[in-house]
């Protein structure tokens, strides 16, 4: 049995595991000639709470969001893939990532990292990963870094203090 991937969705947010998720749906779009769709989600549930409005598509989230996924999309471009397409959205992520952009972009796999949230957070709300895998309309890969990649991670976090 194979399975080939048309369209990939990939979820990056800027951390060590989602660059990690990136770098493995580039691969998987290399090796099935497939569409990757990069996606950066701003997370409006927590400006709510903080500041009272919603973030406009002008403010520095969205634009950092833009900036991240440019340079994503010109690493993916470099390492052969011809369609690269970009978006930045608002809204809950596993919502926005699975029901709605999974269907829009037609997507058949979604690749995110595997994020760590403290325990309240996990215990109120659950991961954004574990939220995409039962809601998902298509195949989910979650990626995990490997110890060694945490360790080198902490090493440099130390040498900065």
């Amino acid at each position: 049995m194979t399975f080939e991937y048309k369209n990939i969705l990939a979820a990056v947010d800027g951390s060590n595991e989602a660059k990690r998720a990136f770098e493995t749906s580039v691969g998987i779009a290399k090796r099935n000639n497939a569409i990757l769709n990069l996606i950066y989600v701003v997370d409006t549930r927590s400006y709510t709470a903080m500041t009272k409005r919603v973030p406009s598509i002008d403010d520095r989230v969205f634009a950092h969001g833009r900036e991240l996924l440019d340079n994503y999309k010109k690493e993916a471009q470099a390492a052969g893939l011809p369609e690269v397409n970009i978006i930045v959205a608002p809204g809950s992520p596993h919502k926005v990532i699975s029901r709605e952009y999974a269907k829009r972009v037609n997507a058949d796999l979604i690749v995110c990292g595997a994020q760590g949230m403290n325990a309240v957070e996990h215990f109120l709300m659950g991961s954004v990963s574990e939220h995409i895998v039962r809601s998902s309309p298509c195949d989910v890969l979650v990626v995990r870094r490997s110890e060694s990649e945490k360790a080198e991670d902490q090493q440099r976090a130390d040498l900065k203090k």
